[in-house]
Parts: C-alpha cells; sequence; structure tokens
C-alpha cells in the first residue's frame, strides 16, 4: 500500500485522482480554501485532507513536515493545484501574472522541495505534475497559463533525469479540455462545444480518464521524463 499526496484534491482531477488511488492506498488530499468539499472528501473516500497553499513555502514545509511525521513517508507525489486565467496578454496585469505563475508552477516547486528529499533518501518514489495541453500547444488568451504550464514540463523533464539515479521517477499529464467546474465557469457552452468539435475523439475528457493515467504512470518504474497527453488526440 503506497501513501499518495495529491495537491489541489478538491477539484474536479484531484477528487477523481484521489478516488482512484483512494482504492487501494493511503490518500492525502490537499486544500487552500474549500475546507467543507475537503471534508465531504475526506469522509467519502476515507482519506485525510490537510490545509496547504501551494504558492506559499512556509504552508508547504509545515503541512509536509506534518504529513511525514504521521505517515513517514510519501511514495507517489500527485502535483495537481492549479488556477487558471482567460484573459487576452494586452490585458493580463503583473499581479495576474504574478499569481497563477505562483501556484501553477512555484506550487510545484515548492511541494516537490519538500518531498523529494524523503523520496531521495528512501531511493524510492514517484512523481507525476499535472501540465496541459496548452503547456503543449498555447493558447490565444491563455499567455499566462499556457507558459505556466509548459514551465512545468521543463521542469519534469529536468527533474526526472535528476533524480533517476535515485529511484524516482517524474513524469507529466497534459489533459486536453476536461468536463469540470473550472471549466463550465470560464467557458460558455457554445465554447465547449467547438473544443469538443476540435477534439478528434469528438468529446471532451473525464475526470477520471485523467486519474486513471496519473496511476499508470506513477505505477510504471521504466517510465519517466514523459508527457503523457490525455487530450483525445487535440495536440
Amino acid at each position: 500500500m503506497s501513501v499518495v499526496l495529491i495537491t489541489g484534491g478538491t477539484g474536479a482531477i484531484g477528487a477523481a485522482i484521489a478516488e482512484e488511488f483512494a482504492k487501494t492506498d493511503d490518500v492525502i488530499i490537499t486544500y487552500s480554501s474549500a475546507e467543507e468539499r475537503a471534508r465531504e472528501l475526506k469522509i467519502s473516500l476515507h482519506c485525510e485532507a490537510v490545509h496547504m497553499d501551494c504558492s506559499d513555502a512556509d504552508s508547504v514545509e509545515a503541512a509536509a513536515e506534518g504529513i511525514l511525521r504521521e505517515f513517514s513517508r510519501v511514495d507517489i507525489l500527485v502535483n495537481n493545484a492549479g488556477i487558471s486565467l482567460i484573459k487576452p496578454f494586452l490585458d493580463t496585469t503583473a499581479e495576474d501574472w504574478r499569481r497563477l505563475m505562483s501556484v501553477d508552477l512555484d506550487g510545484v516547486f515548492n511541494v516537490t522541495k519538500a518531498v523529494a528529499p524523503s523520496m531521495v533518501s528512501r531511493k524510492s518514489g514517484a512523481i507525476v505534475n499535472i501540465s496541459s495541453v496548452w503547456g503543449v500547444s498555447g493558447a490565444s488568451c491563455e499567455v499566462a497559463y499556457s507558459a505556466a504550464k509548459a514551465g512545468v514540463i521543463g521542469f519534469t523533464r529536468a527533474l526526472a533525469k535528476e533524480l533517476a539515479p535515485s529511484g524516482i521517477t517524474v513524469n507529466a499529464i497534459a489533459p486536453g479540455v476536461i468536463e469540470s467546474p473550472m471549466n463550465s465557469t470560464h467557458l460558455t457552452e457554445n465554447e465547449l462545444a467547438a473544443l469538443a468539435e476540435e477534439t478528434p475523439i469528438g468529446r471532451l475528457g473525464k475526470p477520471c480518464e485523467v486519474a486513471r493515467a496519473v496511476r499508470a504512470l506513477a505505477e510504471n518504474k521504466f517510465i519517466t521524463g514523459q508527457v503523457l497527453g490525455v487530450d483525445g488526440g487535440f495536440c
């Protein structure tokens, strides 16, 4: 039985990943503001829920120390926490840019930095980072988001080479457009329908399809430094 830490575990994809691993493993999800949703998942999935602001290194360090003290290890880290921003580049403020980077890219650094040393000491572990199809191809009016998710891919490929001698795999998932409250909040029904039509498989993805891909990468010890598109052929 593995100990699995999933950041941003209250969102659609994070909750699906937690549900997938909770079938067989000890799961810890983190949340920043959705305390009620975290409490619901803790009960329904029989998992642990820990408050963590991934953009705040001190918050991450304190939470990671508590997790390692209680569970003694983290076998699988899933860096899933993220926010989005749909705004023309010329309207994007420095504050918009910094806020998105602090969560989507700095957050991956902060959490990995806090957890990876314990993996290195045990010569074992798996890290799966959630990027995006837009980190691969870029998206109009999502320059900041695309840049952050592209950064996650670069981080993944470089860290995989560095940690491989310690028996740790590092991979990324690049989801396409997934059915989620975040997408339905920021995109109209017509826009979602258009994206589904652009996807060769002819529909949007499901959170559970991302979750199963995360498990596959986390459990295969001969796959590292890879970016797996779970996008219906979009990219």
